[in-house]
């Protein structure tokens, strides 16, 4: 099962840490830019291939310490179709580097529609009877509120090609509650519900560490309802936003995992990707400043979780 793979890695490199790389050019050190701003110009070709060149260079420093990343799909179609080829080259190069590689996209549709965005960043598509993966991540980030209809080609995908999901429960910004946190008649909150559609969607998908392969989104920012949804969803792995940038803290966030330390990874994205900024290192020093966070950030966590 997809998110055994994760967990394996986490427990190798006791880290339950997830680096979310969502580029924009400005993150990106001049130095970079520079080099294929002069070969072609104020392009988005030029844009993605300095993103591309920048992400690498982070991948190589942080592989052997993070078990995974979280490409955020908005931050390479922004840069068209130049864009969608760094995030498919980022996926592969990450991946070869034996690192877990969730697509932060937020898909949500039913039918022919869903099945397409399931084929594009979880399946394959058939040209002339060769199957080819447009993208081929490991797991993908989706919205269940069109409800089962657009979760059910998705399950699919996780059961036949080792692949999960990450469903978005309760979300780390700060208007969430406006819907999720109203009551329905039998008195649970929605999100309440919709965690209880995560486990009822992964039933059947239980893998070695007792985690389905459909996740939860659920964000740092409200470490109260975090600690009350593991509780509640024993069997949903949490992908957990918030951390650091929007505010969570890492001693809140140990509600979230599990007596083994287990059940949940954490994101962190600009505080990686622009740690030469906060640092006020050279630009050449960008990646050895994403791995000096990456420890950082670990440190930081693992003090509050058992971890074995």
């Amino acid at each position: 099962m997809s998110f055994d793979r994760l967990i394996k890695r986490i427990i190798e490199l006791k880290n339950p840490t997830v680096v979310g790389l969502d580029p924009r050019l400005e993150y990106v050190p001049e130095f970079i830019q520079k080099r294929y701003i002069d070969e072609d110009g104020g392009t988005i070709k030029a844009a993605a291939k300095a993103i591309f060149d920048f992400n690498k260079a982070i991948i190589d420093e942080i592989h052997d310490i993070v078990p995974a990343i979280k490409p955020q799909a908005a931050y390479y179609e922004m840069y068209g179709h130049s864009g969608m080829k760094a995030l498919a080259k980022t996926i592969r190069y990450a991946q070869v580097n034996g690192m877990f590689v969730i697509t932060d996209g937020k898909r949500n549709d039913i039918g022919a529609t869903m099945e397409a965005y399931t084929n594009a960043h979880l399946g394959s598509v058939d040209i002339v009877g060769n199957q080819v993966s447009p993208f081929n991540a490991d797991a993908l980030t989706v919205n269940g509120y069109l409800g089962t209809d657009g979760i059910s080609p998705l399950l699919k995908a996780c059961k036949e090609l080792d692949k999960g999901i990450y469903v978005l429960v309760k979300t780390s910004n700060p208007s969430s509650g406006e819907l999720q946190d109203m009551k329905l008649e039998d008195g649970r909150t929605i999100y309440e519900a919709m965690g209880d559609m995560c486990e009822k969607w992964g039933a059947d998908t239980i893998g070695e560490y007792g985690y389905s392969a459909v996740g939860a989104v659920v964000g740092a920012t409200y470490p109260e309802m975090l600690t009350e949804l593991r509780k509640r969803l024993p069997h949903t792995m949490f992908l957990v936003p918030g951390y650091g940038a929007q505010g969570g803290g890492a001693e809140g966030l140990k509600g979230g995992f599990d007596e083994n330390g287990l059940g949940a990874i954490v994101n962190s994205s600009r505080a990686v990707m622009c740690a030469y900024k906060k640092e006020g290192c050279n630009e050449r020093d960008f990646a050895k400043a994403a791995r000096r966070e990456v420890i950082r950030m670990r440190d930081d966590i693992c003090q509050y979780i058992n971890l074995k």
